[in-house]
């Protein structure tokens, strides 16, 4: 205590008690009298005594805690929260922008959906999820202005009635077919060549490919693409559209057929590149990998960048064709397109490459998924036959294909009051190869007895797909706060206990992620636990 602050006061009300008490010691000072100033002396001090203990006493509380200064006041105890931490359930998942595609036409359309019952669509086959289409121009415009659109849509429509998606790749050059194109364009005046596989141009080849960038076959070719953008341009059930219309099989490589150099190619493949965005502005398009020559060194190669630039995707054709070294070719090529746009791989025929000695034990199919970001990968074989033979490899492949969006844990209080606010906590990874493109975001639905949906709350701060893949084992794990309110206004909210439902989709809480959780309603939402609403 400072002495100092008192001293004055001691002094004054102590030593000089008062003008009336001094008065009365100058009169003489009878016994009674000084009996009376001790009296007076001794209360002083008393009252000394009793305003330093106070002052000691508060010194002391200031530094004691309250719950010891006042030990029958107990801090109140946190809320109880609910922290669920769900396992991956390993199951392969279908969703936007991602999956395996089954090869129903493979050129030839024989290969490979011709051993399939109408009613077959590889059910089987865990994250199937698109039916391909590649077949020439001559088989859908067999005739000017005459389209055999059955032939497309017939098989599309027995996958679209499952939930899946279609894609197409229509091509004008093939080794096994005289007239990929129409032969009725080169009876219009466009200018060709004729030649044999492997061997090259002859006039006596029993092949014919026309002059990629002749008038009459360009204008002959616009006329086909808006006919076929018509008809699937922006259609929901369309995952994407090759740009196929240049070199053999529509992979953009000509050195088995007309052998165009590549520096022609290049002024030739832009023009066709063109073409197709000008009729689909609404569906994705591919542009295969050796377009820019098929073993072209680098990432950035004249074609693929153009196609970058104009928001195309990449596609290769050319996985598990050669033994190793030569698995593949154009891994960094696809690093630039991957982080904004679902890479497309597809490998060898399946049978083939195993004979070459080029597929080996499934483990290079894996890596290239690992190389090339992948988001799509192609069945390229009969479907069952090669599901029997490589289970374990589509299995560990499912697991990475794409994106993969994992809850790692989420938490939220046991009890919440209706109409108030209550937070959320979530930890969020993407255990994929691949970002999650179509994004989405997540909400918890509350659920009564009855299944009834008694509150939606979406958490649209927070996308998806912002996620960042990494590698296996090593996804980037994002936490994540939310406030929420239940029953706010309306509408009216009952006290109870509620199911807790966890789904990503869109804005509004519309569910359309597949995630790997367990106890799904049907709906992609997924039981988490229960929470308590109090009045």
């Amino acid at each position: 205590m400072n002495n100092k602050l008192f001293a004055p006061w001691i002094h004054q009300r102590c030593v000089n008690p008062g003008s009336s008490v001094g008065s009365e010691a100058a009169e003489g000072g009878s016994l009674f009298r000084r009996e009376r100033g001790k009296n007076r002396r001794r209360s002083c001090v008393i009252r000394l005594l009793a305003v330093f203990a106070s002052c000691l006493a508060a010194f002391l509380g200031a530094l004691m805690p309250a719950s010891a200064a006042n030990p029958a006041v107990t801090p109140a105890p946190a809320p109880e929260r609910i922290v669920v931490k769900p396992v991956d359930t390993g199951a392969a998942l279908v969703n936007p922008d991602m999956g395996w595609t089954l090869m129903f036409y493979s050129n030839i359309p024989q290969n490979y959906g011709s051993k399939l019952e109408p009613s077959d669509t590889v059910d089987e086959w865990p994250g199937l999820s698109v039916v391909y289409l590649r077949i020439p121009w001559a088989f859908v415009e067999p005739e000017e202005g005459q389209f055999n659109w059955p032939i497309l849509d017939t098989p599309a429509q027995r996958w679209i009635a499952k939930g899946k998606r279609v894609a197409f790749r229509l091509t004008c050059s093939e080794n096994w077919t005289k007239f990929a194109t129409p032969e009725w364009v080169k009876n219009a005046g466009a200018k060709g060549v004729f030649y044999d596989w492997g061997k090259g141009p002859a006039p006596d080849g029993r092949l014919w490919d026309p002059d990629f960038a002749d008038p009459v076959f360009l204008a002959k070719l616009e006329n086909f693409l808006r006919a076929v953008a018509g008809r699937y341009d922006g259609r929901p059930q369309v995952a994407f559209f090759d740009i196929g219309s240049y070199g053999m099989w529509g992979e953009g490589h000509t050195g088995g057929s007309s052998r165009i150099p590549q520096e022609r190619a290049n002024e030739i493949v832009r023009q066709h590149i063109d073409l197709h965005l000008k009729y689909f502005q609404r569906t994705r398009l591919a542009i295969i990998d050796d377009a820019a020559g098929p073993q072209a060194k680098g990432a950035h190669q004249p074609l693929t960048d153009y196609a970058l630039s104009k928001g195309i995707t990449l596609r290769d054709d050319s996985i598990c064709v050669q033994p190793p070294p030569n698995s593949w070719y154009h891994a960094d090529m696809a690093g630039l397109f991957w982080p904004t746009r679902p890479v497309i791989v597809e490998h060898e025929h399946y049978g083939p490459s195993k004979k070459r000695g080029a597929w080996g034990d499934g483990s290079l199919l894996i890596k290239a998924v690992e190389d090339y970001h992948a988001s799509y990968l192609t069945i390229h074989w009969w479907p069952h036959e090669m599901l029997a033979e490589t289970r374990k490899t589509v299995d560990e492949i499912n697991l990475r294909l794409g994106y993969r969006l994992q809850l790692r844990e989420i938490s939220w209080p046991a009890r919440v009051v209706i109409g108030q606010p209550f937070e959320v906590v979530t930890q969020w990874a993407n255990a994929g190869v691949a970002p999650c493109y179509p994004g989405g975001f997540m909400a918890l639905t509350l659920k009564d007895a009855k299944g009834g949906i008694v509150a939606v709350l979406a958490d649209d701060g927070f996308n998806l797909r912002d996620l960042k893949p990494g590698p296996k084992g090593q996804a980037p794990v994002v936490s994540h706060r939310r406030r929420f309110t239940a029953g706010r206004i309306a509408p009216a909210t009952a006290p109870g206990v509620c199911e807790v439902f966890v789904s990503v989709g869109e804005r509004d809480g519309t569910p359309v992620l597949a995630l790997p959780l367990k106890d799904d309603d049907g709906q992609r939402r997924y039981r988490l636990g229960t929470i308590t609403l109090l009045p």
